[in-house]
Formats: C-alpha cells, structure tokens, sequence
C-alpha cells in the first residue's frame, strides 16, 4: 500500500471524528494530511513515470 493512502485514510479519519466531536483543529489537521497525500501521490507518479522512462532506455539501449 502506498504511502499517499494511508496518509489520506488517516486524514480522512481524524477530519470525521473532528466534525463528530466538533474539534475544529483535528477538522484542519485532517484535512491538511489529505493535502499532503494528495502531494505526496503526485510525486510518487513522477517516480513511477521516471523508473518507466529508464527501463525504456534500457530496454531500447540493448
């Protein structure tokens, strides 16, 4: 499992039980974790693309 999910589950979680409780500061900490999952997928893409775009190399290279 990536990274990105669990962090956006755990956001998702802590958002939730923010608005059930009412604590408005677990409500933005959790939002906040999605948005740095979101970030962090966009970058795990760029990897993913960039490993694909080297073993393309590789591959035409041999």
């Amino acid at each position: 499992m990536r990274k990105s999910t669990v962090q956006k589950g755990k956001g998702k979680v802590k958002e939730a039980v923010g608005k059930v409780t009412g604590d408005k500061d677990l409500e933005r900490e959790g939002k906040t974790d999605q948005l740095a999952a979101k970030a962090r997928r966009a970058m795990e893409k760029v990897h993913e693309s960039a490993l694909k775009a080297r073993d393309e190399i590789k591959r035409r290279a041999s």
